[in-house]
């Protein structure tokens, strides 16, 4: 274009539309030129790390919290990951992560979740009569299954009383009573020496909860309020033997068949029993009332 640009005179060449004039023409040429013979430019230091590894590495830092960097560097080479040591340290000091020594002490939510097949919480709730009278009732609750077992019922909750039903629930558990290595409990009065040795003596370890903290004992209060809210609230106890049969009959309806997010929707007595069949258009529902028709349970008609 340059070339042929100098066979027209300037006062043509002034008056013809050009898109570049000569002197872009050989500027991209010089560009060029220095293009090729430029060798290509590098960053300094090391290559950035991929966002897919750097997740990777913190995923592993979280859900293993006694892992130091070594570890997770191994774990990493296991997997196929090429990669350093030190960048392992570095991702995690970028985002805050403390050495695995202080990321083992567990707070209280992991300690349940870990320790969970080996937990029974107990608890005492009130129930007020139509005769103004209060009741109170002794239960226990396994963490792993959810299963209730309830203890008692009194108006009085006494130190042996109390104690006395432990040694009961004890006897009822069996075997069952060796898989326990933890009991979660409050710092009620009625809670006293004498019930912790009933269970120390079979080698449980009672770990009272804080002071106005009922959160550490969650599972117990949960199940309170579930009872209260399906059934005590919404009838009018008349006395002990019909508060007795009341809290039996949810026990029941709650251990066989009501289900349980925490168990995939299960209820704690048929974790091992086979799923029901699926369900079609023609199959049949069958319904069963408890406490009256207070509470429905529903099943397939075989």
């Amino acid at each position: 274009m340059a070339a042929l640009l100098r066979m027209v005179n300037k006062h043509q060449r002034a008056r013809l539309a050009l898109l570049v004039t000569p002197r872009s023409v050989l500027r991209w040429h010089a560009r060029l030129v220095a293009r090729k013979w430029t060798c290509p430019h590098r960053r300094p230091g090391r290559p950035p790390t991929p966002e897919a590894l750097r997740q990777l590495v913190l995923r592993l830092a979280r859900e293993n919290p006694g892992w130091g960097y070594r570890r997770i560097h191994g774990e990493l080479l296991g997997l196929g990951r090429k990669v350093g040591a030190s960048t392992v340290w570095e991702i995690l000091q970028k985002a805050g992560i403390e050495p695995a020594p202080q990321r083992t002490s567990q707070s209280w939510p992991v300690f349940l979740k870990a320790q969970t097949s080996a937990i029974v919480a107990t608890d005492l709730f009130h129930i007020d009569t139509v005769f103004l009278r209060r009741w109170f009732v002794l239960f226990f609750i396994d963490h792993g299954t959810r299963r209730v077992h309830i203890a008692g019922v009194t108006r009085h909750p006494t130190g042996p009383w109390i104690t006395q039903q432990a040694r009961n629930y004890l006897m009822d558990l069996g075997d069952r009573a060796e898989s326990i290595r933890f009991l979660i409990r409050d710092r009620g009065a009625y809670f006293t020496d004498s019930f912790d040795a009933a269970f120390q003596a079979a080698s449980v370890r009672v770990i009272p909860t804080l002071p106005a903290v009922p959160r550490m004992n969650a599972i117990a209060e949960r199940w309170i309020g579930s009872c209260r809210r399906e059934a005590t609230d919404r009838i009018l106890i008349t006395g002990e033997r019909h508060l007795r049969l009341v809290v039996d009959e949810y026990a029941k309806h709650h251990n066989r068949h009501r289900p349980h997010r925490s168990l995939g929707q299960r209820p704690p007595d048929q974790l091992t029993s086979p799923e029901p069949p699926i369900a079609r258009d023609n199959t049949r529902i069958s319904r069963r009332d408890r406490l009256g028709g207070l509470i429905h349970e529903y099943s397939q008609v075989a």
